[in-house]
């Protein structure tokens, strides 16, 4: 199998485990509010990369040591003290976010069904260009198009009879805002740090910042945590541990843009698994709302270069 291949099946899977845990998440409300179950799967996910840094580390350490090299400790080792300190600024940054993008998604959806939830928190990939206005980046013809599109989906897909955005869909649609200036974060220290530190460092603070909510406001008994334990272990394990894990070094591997397109399968696969699983059905027009939003999302993706006539060779 070649390189290509293996990052785009690397890069499914994380899809697959990112739509599905919309379903494991939604379980776990019977039983668990929004702070208890973002703190206890947050904690499964610091704990889950801790070892993965120590075996990246050493297994880079082994490669450099048999290339002979001068300086055989990795160059984003956590023993660097300017990476140690970029990694945690950048994982406290990204903490932050994060923590308020799981809650915001969390209270969405409560009032939502899994499917809408999916489409709504994928308009991410559409955000993201135009927040990076604001670090002074352009913006494509189909940049444009995209979002034209999927405001128009989420109309759709959100107005139910007389013109109105419930809630539910008005709370995931700031979800999607956070999740978009998370992505901004990690952009901006992604070079300079270890990542799946800074990682492991965001999974952290989400679960210190989640934690208050859950002892001050929640206050779970052990029964409650007891029969959320499946949604709890899928979401922290696979979802945070895992998904991570597999889209990083699929990423090494593939075009920025082919990632992010296959990323954003995590929207239909979040719909499928709504309806196997949890039996809940999209309205017609829901439906139309989520082809156009997931249209949009494939489109913005796609490089306006595609669109222009090559100029004959002279």
């Amino acid at each position: 199998m070649n390189r290509r291949l293996l990052g785009s099946l690397q890069m499914t899977i994380t899809a697959f485990i990112w739509g599905t845990t919309f379903v494991a998440q939604s379980m776990a409300m019977d039983s668990l509010g929004p702070w208890s179950f973002n703190c206890l799967r947050n904690i499964l996910g610091t704990l889950i990369l801790i070892p993965v840094i120590l075996f990246v580390e050493q297994l880079e350490l082994k490669k450099n040591q048999e290339q002979g090299l001068a300086d055989t400790l990795p160059k984003m080792s956590l023993k660097r003290p300017a990476v140690r300190k970029r990694t945690l600024l950048g994982g406290l940054c990204s903490g932050i976010f994060l923590a308020s993008a799981s809650l915001f998604q969390q209270y969405g959806i409560m009032e939502s069904t899994v499917g809408k939830a999916g489409f709504i928190t994928s308009l991410y990939i559409i955000l993201v260009p135009f927040l990076s206005i604001f670090l002074k980046k352009k913006i494509g013809l189909n940049e444009w198009i995209s979002a034209f599109i999927a405001v128009l989906g989420f109309y759709i897909m959100s107005i139910q009879g007389k013109p109105s955005i419930s809630r539910g869909d008005f709370v995931l649609l700031i979800c999607a805002v956070l999740f978009s200036m998370q992505i901004l974060v990690i952009d901006h220290f992604v070079d300079s740090v270890n990542t799946i530190a800074m990682s492991c460092v965001q999974f952290f603070v989400s679960m210190v910042i989640s934690s208050f909510g859950m002892f001050f406001l929640e206050h779970p008994a052990i029964a409650d945590i007891q029969a959320a334990i499946i949604p709890i272990l899928w979401a922290g394990i696979l979802s945070s541990g895992v998904a991570y894990t597999l889209q990083i070094v699929g990423q090494k591997n593939l075009e920025p843009t082919i990632a992010s397109l296959i990323m954003s399968l995590e929207s239909v696969f979040s719909a499928v698994a709504g309806f196997f699983i949890l039996h809940q059905l999209l309205s017609a027009k829901e439906v139309i709302g989520c082809v156009l939003v997931f249209a949009a999302v494939i489109l913005s993706q796609i490089p306006i270069e595609v669109f222009q006539k090559k100029k004959p060779d002279a």
